[in-house]
């Protein structure tokens, strides 16, 4: 069995001539759910991770079973105006506008090391926010994951030539 074949692909959705990606169908098989968190909690097993940081909204899902996995703690990145309490903010650059990400800023102590996690990398843009934010707040970056990597859409190469060492457990390129 593959994580990837797992992977529902919805032809011209949200819009037409995308193809999207749904993990909904990989979380909904057990064996492959089960898998996919075992990969990520062995790569992580022996580094001391204080924090797995899941970005709104399948990061949280992905991110949550991992920092089960790993004894570690779990902090939600959300989107604006989701926190209840004092935050701290990131706004990045979209491809048409911006958007806010943001944590609360009492969740991420002083040199902690964190992993970041989200389903999948296609711009780079949220990911990238994200690591700012975390640094920003005192965090070590050290790794970014996912369960997709999208390369044709140019964010693992904005990875590439950031700091940050990331990871993926299947890609779709040209597919």
């Amino acid at each position: 069995m593959s994580i990837k074949d797992k992977i529902r692909t919805i032809p011209d959705f949200p819009k037409k001539g995308i193809k999207y990606r749904d993990i909904t169908t990989l979380l909904g098989d057990k064996s492959a759910f089960h898998e996919t968190i075992e990969l990520l909690r062995l790569r992580y097993q022996d580094s001391n991770i204080d924090i797995i940081a899941g970005i709104e909204a399948r990061g949280f899902i992905i991110g949550a079973a991992l920092a089960f996995a790993l004894n570690s703690a779990f902090v939600p990145i959300r989107k604006t105006g989701k926190l209840p309490s004092d935050v701290l903010r990131k706004t990045y650059k979209l491809e048409y506008g911006t958007d806010t990400i943001e944590i609360h800023k009492d969740a991420i102590p002083r040199g902690a090391k964190v992993v970041i996690v989200d389903d999948l990398l296609a711009t780079g843009g949220t990911v990238l926010a994200a690591a700012s934010l975390i640094s920003d707040a005192g965090g070590t970056i050290e790794e970014l994951a996912f369960v997709i990597d999208l390369p044709d859409v140019g964010g693992r190469q904005k990875l590439i030539d950031s700091p940050y060492p990331f990871f993926y457990i299947c890609e779709f390129e040209g597919e």
